[in-house]
C-alpha cells in the first residue's frame, strides 16, 4: 500500500529546539514507515508554513502524480492563524485569519475530492492540539507583547484552533470523511507538554513518534472502510 502523508510543517518534521525552528529526520511520517513495515510504502509530502490554499495548488503534483492508495492529510493550523506582525503593529484593528474557515473548509473538501477521484483513499485527521501559554510566549517574543491587547478581546488564540477543529469535525461527519482524531489522542495522553515544544504547536520527538502510533491505529480500525473503496 502506498500512503502519502500530506500537509504543513507538522507533517514535514518541524519541531522547535534550543530557540529554533528545525526539521528533525526522526518524522511522524518516517516512523509510520517503520511500524508499518516494509510492505507499505510512506511518502512524506509536508512543507513548511503550509495552509489549504498552497496545499490545493500542489495537489497535482505532490499527490495525484503519485498514484497513492492512501493519502493522510493534515491541515488547518496555519490557516486559522493571523500574520501577527500585522496584529502586533494595529492591535486595535481587526484582523482575519489567514485562511478563512469558510474557504479552509471548501478547500478540504475540494481535496477530498479530486482524491477520491483518482481511486485513493482520504483520511482526513483533526488538528493537533496548542499549549495556548507556550504559543503566546512564543509569538510575543518575536513580534512584542501588543498583540496581547487583541488577543484578549478576540477570545484568545484557542479560540479560533478550536473554531476551526470543530467546524472540520463537523464536515467529516456531513460529508461522511474516513478520519482519525489526532486531537483527542493527544489530548487524553497522560502528559500533553511533553509531546509538545516549547512553541507549544509543533510536536516533540516524543509527541512524533505519538502520532505516528495514532495513525498506524487509525488505519489499522479503518481497514475495513478503506478496503470498500
Amino acid at each position: 500500500m502506498k500512503i502519502i502523508c500530506f500537509g504543513d510543517s507538522v507533517t514535514r518534521g518541524v519541531s522547535y529546539v534550543r530557540g529554533r525552528l528545525r526539521i528533525l529526520k526522526e518524522t511522524y511520517p518516517s516512523i509510520l514507515q517503520e511500524l508499518l513495515g516494509d510492505q507499505n510504502e510512506v511518502i512524506n509530502k509536508g512543507v513548511f508554513n503550509d495552509n489549504s490554499d498552497l496545499l490545493l495548488k500542489r495537489l497535482d503534483k505532490d499527490v495525484i502524480s503519485e498514484k497513492p492508495d492512501v493519502v493522510l492529510i493534515q491541515i488547518g493550523g496555519n490557516d486559522c492563524n493571523f500574520h501577527w506582525d500585522e496584529v502586533a503593529k494595529h492591535p486595535e484593528d481587526n484582523h482575519e485569519p489567514i485562511v478563512p474557515l469558510d474557504r479552509y473548509l471548501n478547500n478540504v473538501k475540494r481535496t477530498i475530492e479530486r482524491i477520491k477521484g483518482i481511486g485513493a483513499v482520504p483520511v482526513l485527521s483533526t488538528l493537533l492540539p496548542l499549549d495556548p501559554k507556550r504559543y503566546y510566549e512564543y509569538i510575543s517574543r518575536i513580534n512584542n507583547k501588543s498583540i496581547a491587547q487583541w488577543i484578549a478581546a478576540c477570545g484568545g488564540i484557542e479560540h479560533w484552533h478550536g473554531m476551526y477543529n470543530r467546524a472540520l469535525k463537523q464536515l467529516i461527519k456531513s460529508e461522511d470523511i474516513l478520519s482519525i482524531d489526532v486531537r483527542t489522542a493527544f489530548k487524553e495522553s497522560d502528559d500533553l507538554s511533553v509531546l509538545l515544544n516549547d512553541d507549544g504547536i509543533h510536536p516533540s520527538p516524543k509527541g512524533y513518534t505519538a502520532m505516528a502510533k495514532i495513525f498506524k491505529r487509525g488505519l489499522r480500525n479503518l481497514k475495513t472502510e478503506i478496503a470498500k473503496v
